[in-house]
């Protein structure tokens, strides 16, 4: 028993070190407890979004079905400029974790500045797209007109607005590839924080706050992230920040900018492929009606409050890829990947049973339109199937990434997904007529086949020789 306390007590410590942000050094000492002191922060930040992206979609649900299935649609196209802001941060993510291990921290404050100097204009040109074609993008996605009309306000605050969600992708990244993972966490939880309260107040008018409805929800979204980026920024300017910035960091250096560029277009590619197939099949689910669109987008919040987490698992290990190889300690590196996908499996496999066997329960908490209820229960259920392969497919793809070779997880998502998943998800669907499930069915399939490729290239051990 004395043991066993011990243990809780040294954990209890860990978890408190790892909160606070007071462990830095990720190269020497207990793979096991470096995963730890990185995996905690990056975890807890990532359940602050989940259950942001959970809450949003109850209150939404509470406006129509329609609401959501706008929320859907837009989700679907802001995936891909997920994409863009994941790409460009595992490029800085790599960078700035091969010149910290290196112990070089000024070389890493001159590529955050050069990341985030790009992020600035790429965001300008989205933005304005989605300012002057909302109504246009919606019914290309295959909504109405009448859908498109009315929701089009939701999408323009979404994509016009974008450089909140880019500026606090990428900083976060930067935080991360510095092994501060703590500062990372707070800055989405304060940003999440300020969604959570203002969502019900702006959609639903509690209080002194107007009833906006689903024009509520985005501007809620906006301003909690805006708050959250001026945090960030803050803290990048700080001269107790690992990655502190100065003006000249922003001056664009020709050398620096071309191995961003050289590192951010695959991993944007690669993201780009990954979202773009989850638009196609959003697309092929939009032809079994608006209850299927709905039964879909509640599905896939759910899911993302249980992938989230993971996620944050997957990151840790990037960053220790991409830390012990600036250390040159590529053996680490690997030995760190290998524990990251047992414990993330470990993890998903406890989730998988939960929801196969009480999906409908969750799915309750959204809706009780039965038609919808129905579809997003079957799309739990099946998809779930998938999340023990794909658990060591999320982080074995976040390695080679960490790792500065984003072109080798590029390739296995075009596969994946493009040769596989979507022609499998359309044949079942429409050519066979399994109707959404055939979509679901896809994707389980696809995601196992993803891990397995993974597993089979990291072996090989070629990530341990890319140059960043």
């Amino acid at each position: 028993m004395r043991i066993s306390l011990s243990k809780v007590r040294v954990l209890f410590t860990d978890f408190l070190i790892a909160v606070q942000g007071k462990e830095k050094n990720f190269t020497d000492g207990s793979i096991k407890r470096a995963i730890f002191m990185l995996s905690v922060p990056m975890i807890l930040e990532m359940v602050m979004e989940s259950l942001f992206a959970v809450v949003d979609v109850f209150f939404v649900s509470k406006v129509s079905v329609d609401a959501v299935a706008v929320v859907g649609l837009t989700e679907s196209i802001l995936t891909l400029l997920y994409a863009v802001a994941m790409g460009l941060s595992m490029g800085a993510t790599a960078m700035i974790a091969r010149r910290i291990g290196e112990r070089n921290p000024e070389g890493a404050a001159n590529a955050a500045g050069q990341i985030l100097t790009l992020t600035f204009f790429v965001s300008v040109l989205i933005g304005i797209a989605g300012l002057l074609y909302a109504e246009e993008i919606l019914m290309l996605m295959g909504a109405s007109a009448e859908l498109a009309n009315s929701g089009k306000i939701y999408t323009q605050w979404m994509i016009g607005g974008n450089i909140t969600i880019m500026l606090l992708f990428i900083i976060n990244a930067i935080f991360r590839g510095a092994g501060d993972a703590s500062l990372a966490m707070r800055v989405l939880w304060i940003s999440n924080g300020i969604n959570i309260v203002l969502d019900p107040c702006l959609i639903m008018g509690w209080g002194f706050f107007p009833e906006l409805g689903l024009e509520g929800a985005a501007i809620a979204t906006n301003i909690g992230r805006g708050i959250g980026v001026l945090f960030q920024v803050y803290a990048l300017f700080s001269s107790r920040s690992i990655i502190n910035l100065k003006l000249s960091d922003f001056t664009l250096q020709r050398d620096v900018v071309a191995i961003l560029l050289k590192l951010s277009s695959s991993a944007t590619l690669q993201f780009m492929i990954g979202s773009a197939s989850w638009v196609f099949m959003l697309r092929i689910i939009s032809e079994f009606g608006s209850n299927a669109v709905a039964g879909y987008t509640i599905a896939f919040r759910i899911i993302i409050f249980t992938i989230l987490p993971s996620w944050g698992v997957a990151n840790a290990a990037a960053t220790l890829v991409g830390q012990n190889l600036g250390a040159n300690k590529p053996d680490q590196a690997e030995k760190a990947v290998w524990l990251a996908s047992f414990y993330n499996m470990l993890f998903l496999a406890v989730i998988s049973l939960i929801f196969f066997i009480r999906a409908e329960d969750f799915v309750n908490i959204f809706t009780s339109v039965p038609e919808v209820v129905k579809e997003a229960t079957l799309s739990l259920k099946i998809i779930c199937c998938g999340y023990i392969f794909f658990a060591y497919g999320m982080v074995i793809s976040q390695s080679f990434n960490g790792a500065g070779d984003t072109y080798t997880p590029t390739l296995i998502n075009f596969i994946c997904y493009w040769l596989i998943q979507i022609p499998l998800a359309w044949f079942a669907a429409v050519n066979f007529g399994f109707g959404a499930s055939g979509v679901y069915f896809s994707i389980a399939f696809s995601l196992s086949i993803l891990a397995i490729i993974s597993i089979i290239l990291f072996k090989r051990g070629k990530w341990k020789k890319v140059q960043v």
